[in-house]
C-alpha cells in the first residue's frame, strides 16, 4: 500500500488503460471507534465494483475475471489498521495499486479507461512538503512534514546541537558580564552555521518554512541568517512560530504547534486563487462550467484551474458541446472534471482544489486563461 505521492506517480496513473480500469474510493478512519466499519465499507464497494463490471456488455468474461482478481488482490493488501483519511483502489487488465490518502475522499466505485485521479492530485496539491526548524540553546533540528505527518529530517548537518556549558565562567563573573544562554557570541555563531546549513537545503529541495521556537531564539536567529529572510536567491515562504522547548520533536507536538499557522497558509492560497480568478475577468482571461473549461483545456489554454473538492459532473458530448447525463447511460462520461484536470495538468496548468462552495457562483469550476 503506497503511502508517499510524487509528481511522476501521478503522471503513470493518468496513462489510459485497457477498458475497464477500475477505482474504488474509500473514506477510511485513524482511531477507534470510527474505523471498525472501515473493513465492511472496502468489502461491499469491492462487490459493488465486481457487480458493474459482470453487468458491464463491454467488459469481455477473461477481463472481467482478471479485473476481479486483481481487485481481490488489492483488498487483500490493505491494512486497515495504518488508514489515514481515504483510500484509492485501482485494478485494471493485469495491475492493480492502493495509494493511502491524508485527506478524506467520497465513497465511489468508477469503470473508465482512466483511473479517477483529481483525489489523488487534489491530496498532493494539499499536501505540498514543507520544512520546520525548531530551535534550542543547545540543539537545531530540520523535520520534513506533508499534511499533518512530521518526520526529522538528518541532512545538511542536521541535528546541529553544542555544548552549553561556558569555557570560561570565571573570567567572565570577573568582568561581572554573564552572559545569557541565548546573548553570547557563540550562540550567535552556532545560530549562523545553523542558518548557513539551511540555506544549502532549501537551495536543494526549496520547501515552504515554519521556524519553530522562543521569541529570544527566533529574534536572534532572524539577526544572525539570511536563509530564514528568504535571500539570497529565491525567495523562501517563512512562518515563524513562537514556541519553545520543541528541537527534540516529538512529531505531533510539532505538527500542533504549527498547525494553526498551517491553516492560516491554506486559507491565503484558496484566497489567492479566488483573487487570481477575479484579476483574470478583468482582463477577459477567466473561463466558467465544465464546458467551456473543457473547450479550453483541449487547446491548452488554462493557467490556472480551480475546482472544488467535490464537484462532479457526468455528460454526454453532443455538437461538441457537453450536455448532463445520468451514470451509467450509453456514451456518458462519469466524471468529466477528473478530465479536465488531467487534461489541465498535461497541457502544463496550475491546478488547485478550493472548499466545496467557494465557486457556487461560477458553478463549481472557473479558471484563467493563457491568451
Amino acid at each position: 500500500m503506497h503511502a508517499a505521492l510524487s509528481s511522476a506517480d501521478l503522471a503513470k496513473l493518468r496513462r489510459p488503460r485497457p477498458y475497464p480500469a477500475v477505482t474504488v474510493l474509500l473514506p477510511t478512519h485513524r482511531r477507534e471507534p470510527d474505523n471498525a466499519q472501515d473493513r465492511v465499507v472496502l468489502r461491499n464497494l469491492i462487490a459493488e465494483a465486481k457487480e458493474r463490471l459482470q453487468a458491464d456488455p463491454q467488459v469481455t468474461r477473461e477481463r472481467r475475471m482478471d479485473v476481479g482478481e486483481q481487485l481481490d488482490r488489492a483488498a487483500a493488501e490493505i491494512d486497515l489498521t495504518y488508514a489515514e483519511d481515504g483510500l484509492a483502489v485501482f485494478a485494471a487488465p493485469g495491475e492493480h495499486q492502493v495509494w493511502s490518502l491524508g485527506r478524506t475522499v467520497p465513497a465511489r466505485v468508477v469503470l473508465s479507461d482512466t483511473f479517477l485521479t483529481r483525489n489523488l492530485v487534489a491530496a498532493h496539491a494539499a499536501e505540498r512538503p514543507y520544512w520546520v526548524l525548531a530551535l534550542s540553546a543547545g540543539r537545531v533540528s530540520l523535520w520534513s512534514g506533508t499534511g499533518d505527518r512530521i518526520s526529522e529530517a538528518r541532512r545538511g548537518g542536521f541535528p546541529r546541537t553544542r555544548d552549553l556549558t561556558d569555557p570560561d565562567p570565571e573570567d567572565q563573573l570577573q568582568v561581572g558580564n554573564v552572559p545569557s544562554t541565548f546573548s553570547a557570541e557563540h550562540t550567535r555563531k552556532f545560530l549562523r552555521e545553523a542558518d548557513t546549513a539551511l540555506a544549502a537545503v532549501l537551495r536543494t529541495d526549496p520547501r515552504p518554512l515554519y521556524v519553530v521556537g522562543g521569541p529570544v531564539a527566533l529574534a536572534l536567529l532572524d539577526d544572525a541568517g539570511t536563509a530564514v529572510r528568504g535571500g539570497p536567491g529565491p525567495r523562501n515562504d517563512v512562518t515563524q512560530v513562537p514556541q519553545a522547548g520543541l528541537s527534540a520533536g516529538p512529531p505531533e507536538a510539532l505538527w500542533q504547534a504549527l498547525r494553526p499557522y498551517a491553516e492560516k497558509r491554506a486559507e491565503a492560497e484558496v484566497a489567492e486563487v479566488l483573487a487570481e480568478l477575479d484579476r483574470a475577468r478583468g482582463r477577459r482571461a477567466f473561463a466558467a462550467g465544465v464546458d467551456e473549461i473543457r473547450q479550453s483545456a483541449d487547446v491548452g489554454r488554462v493557467a490556472l484551474l480551480a475546482v472544488e473538492e467535490n464537484y462532479r459532473e457526468t455528460v454526454r458530448e453532443a455538437g461538441g458541446h457537453l450536455t448532463p447525463a445520468e451514470p451509467g447511460e450509453p456514451d456518458a462520461v462519469d466524471d468529466i472534471v477528473d478530465d479536465i484536470v488531467e487534461r489541465s495538468l498535461d497541457t502544463g496548468a496550475d491546478v488547485r482544489f478550493v472548499p466545496d462552495g467557494a465557486l457556487a457562483e461560477v458553478g463549481g469550476i472557473a479558471g484563467t486563461l493563457r491568451y
